[in-house]
């Protein structure tokens, strides 16, 4: 495989703190290392930040929790940062408007890369020298870099995005090419009616979303034993998918006339090829489909007379299989084809699409202080995601983590399992 698409995992949560600190932010810089300036200052669209905002963030959101707070005499590195810097943190002051990330030509990505050996120089002292009992620190870094690694799926997420808009077709890297597969034949594995344990049960770290455990009902269903592929997309296309409203949701069908949606993402409108991190290559027939709306999503199960599984569903299966697929260390940046028996890619290559809303779970209450807005108050009008993607970092998923979008969104590394009723 070739060297430079591969990418080392974060160490185990039991390595000592400095030492996984500097591997995240390590994989970090690696990610931008085959971008030029002009590359990381751009921005694509509203949704989507430039690759040095995310360099940037990411460093302030240390610099603000961790050091200014708890390192005596720490200076900021720029007075001006932490307005330029953050993100949506009303409680710690205002912040440049999210649209006009791409206008910050300066600071220069040089700039904001001593920005971030600053925030590190400091960071490996605090974490040198607070005693070993520090729960509270502890937690606060492990979010830290829980959050480091959401950006470096995002950024990966916003060059594609920023790529695939210039008529020269620029890579990211060089990518190996997804092995020839021929996927399992689309099965259902049924699954009885009963009570499971939902959410994370403690011990570990898991963002406040994924808590408090609890109890849930689950009628019987059953689960695809795969994402859905390319070529049964395509089909969905050919037999006229998206010109049958019948089969959308009315603001899908709005939103899909609108937009002139007539294939996912990526895909060239030639049904044969689609754009990648590695440039436009052949389509993988037998690799999960990517990049879809969850409106086109639940589009294509009405049409294959089946539809999107609950979260609780999702999960309640997830926790019973080995936490291993295609991540980022995979070096592939693009999703494989499943091999096996039994349910298969329920972690990486895409995330799957749930008929689940976002919302919170029973008992739930955010975190107290500026750290309560990371989650909580997006729980509207957005629907969850589970799994993880070909781009998500090793060692970052768990069978509970929720992940969550907007239902017209369709640049995140997302497909859909089906599910029916028993």
């Amino acid at each position: 495989m070739n060297s430079q698409a591969r990418h080392t995992a974060a160490p185990a949560p039991g390595t000592a703190p400095e030492r996984r600190y500097a591997a995240v932010r390590a994989l970090t810089e690696d990610l931008c290392r085959s971008l030029g300036p002009e590359d990381m200052a751009l921005q694509s669209m509203p949704d989507a930040s430039p690759a040095k905002w995310h360099l940037a963030h990411t460093s302030w959101f240390f610099e603000t929790f961790l050091l200014s707070p708890r390192m005596p005499g720490y200076r900021p590195f720029h007075p001006d940062f932490a307005y330029l810097f953050n993100s949506y943190y009303q409680s710690v002051g205002g912040m440049h408007p999210r649209p006009q990330r791409g206008l910050l030509s300066r600071p220069a990505a040089a700039e904001v890369l001593a920005y971030r050996a600053h925030v590190d120089h400091h960071m490996q002292h605090l974490l040198e020298d607070a005693a070993g009992d520090d729960a509270e620190l502890a937690a606060l870094l492990a979010l830290g870099l829980n959050h480091e690694q959401q950006h470096q799926e995002l950024l990966l997420m916003d060059v594609k995005h920023l790529f695939s808009l210039n008529p020269l077709q620029p890579t990211w890297r060089p990518l190996p090419k997804v092995a020839a597969a021929r996927a399992p034949a689309l099965k259902y594995i049924s699954r009885p009616a009963g009570q499971v344990s939902i959410g994370h049960a403690g011990g570990s770290f898991a963002f406040d979303n994924e808590t408090p455990q609890h109890a849930a009902l689950v009628p019987g269903h059953a689960l695809a034993n795969r994402p859905v592929t390319n070529a049964e997309y395509r089909d969905f296309i050919r037999d006229g998918g998206y010109r049958e409203p019948a089969l959308w949701m009315s603001d899908g069908w709005t939103t899909s006339q609108k937009e002139g949606w007539q294939r996912p993402l990526y895909w060239q409108e030639d049904l044969a090829t689609e754009f990648t991190l590695g440039g436009t290559r052949e389509i993988a027939w037998d690799a999960p489909v990517c990049h879809l709306s969850w409106y086109e999503a639940d589009a294509f199960a009405r049409w294959a007379g089946a539809r999107l599984p609950g979260e609780t569903e999702w999960e309640s299966l997830a926790a019973e299989q080995p936490l291993a697929g295609n991540f980022l260390d995979s070096g592939l940046a693009q999703p494989a084809p499943a091999t096996g028996e039994g349910a298969l890619q329920m972690y990486g290559d895409v995330w799957e699409w749930t008929a689940s809303a976002y919302s919170a779970y029973p008992g739930y209450r955010p975190p107290a202080g500026a750290l309560g807005e990371y989650n909580g108050k997006f729980m509207a009008n957005q629907m969850v995601l589970r799994g993880g993607a070909c781009v998500t970092p090793a060692g970052h998923l768990r069978p509970s983590y929720r992940n969550f979008f907007y239902p017209q969104q369709r640049w995140q590394f997302a497909g859909l399992r089906l599910a029916k009723d028993a």
